[in-house]
């Protein structure tokens, strides 16, 4: 059995750790290489750097502070954000990256994904997706149904692309890994979307990390079991140290479900 996974997300803007509520109205969570390297001490099993403005405002990713960030911890870094080309992706795995995360630009060109898993390998591509429930075609009980679709740029740019269908596509080519946000949870601290979780998780065979609104540790208990999600991404709550990583891995081990103690 694969142990699931605990992963810290630092959301970088102008080189600080950010912290929003449905992608809105940010606040300073500190210095991304000081929380990167209190994160790799208390026993993440990943970290995961995001640039969320650098697509919006057409930039690349502040790859000296990958450097900074790469260099003072010894777990797996995953990066995103302006990530455009194979060049890109070599820059960052240059930096110190072991994976790199792509949303945009695998919307606007979904042979880029192929591309990047050819040349570097589908364990170093993960495919972000950041995904809105929205109301679909009329059916005879609700009068409507839900479904999610898939926004670009940081949030600000619906796509019109049903986020299960994208997710089997960019698995089909050669994506390793998913990053699946809830852009109605996200800051929330309301729990995890359960429903869109378990249907991305079903859909693929590559790992799913579940991403926006754990609030405490049962959340994450709920994504594992429930959601059917590899792995599990928080942001706010570690950085404001609302739960501290230790105890919430002491907690999921005494729950059953097998993850890495340190």
């Amino acid at each position: 059995m694969l142990t699931k996974r605990i992963i810290p997300c630092l959301d970088i803007d102008k080189g600080r750790v950010v912290k929003g509520t449905k992608f809105l109205n940010l606040r300073d969570a500190g210095n991304p290489v000081e929380v990167a390297k209190r994160y790799d001490k208390e026993g993440a099993d990943e970290i995961i750097f995001l640039d969320i403005t650098a697509s919006y405002q057409k930039r690349k990713t502040i790859i000296d502070v990958v450097k900074k960030t790469a260099e003072n911890i010894f777990i797996p870094l995953t990066v995103g954000g302006g990530i455009r080309n194979l060049h890109d992706i070599r820059e960052m795995l240059k930096a110190g990256a072991d994976k790199i995360s792509i949303n945009t630009a695998a919307v606007e060109n979904p042979e880029f994904i192929d591309a990047a898993a050819k040349k570097f390998g589908s364990q170093c591509v993960v495919v972000a997706i950041d995904a809105k429930q929205v109301r679909s075609k009329k059916n005879l009980i609700n009068n409507f149904q839900l479904k999610w679709e898939v926004y670009t740029y940081g949030g600000r740019k619906l796509t019109g692309i049903d986020a299960v269908k994208w997710a089997k596509k960019v698995e089909k080519l050669g994506a390793g890994e998913i990053l699946l946000t809830s852009m109605d949870k996200d800051g929330t601290k309301n729990g995890y979307d359960i429903e869109l979780t378990r249907k991305i998780s079903e859909a693929v065979k590559i790992p799913v990390i579940a991403s926006g609104g754990a609030g405490k540790k049962e959340h994450f208990y709920e994504a594992f079991t429930n959601g059917k999600a590899d792995a599990a991404l928080a942001a706010s709550l570690f950085h404001y140290k609302e739960l501290s990583i230790k105890k919430l891995k002491r907690y999921l081990s005494q729950k059953g479900v097998a993850i890495r103690i340190c």
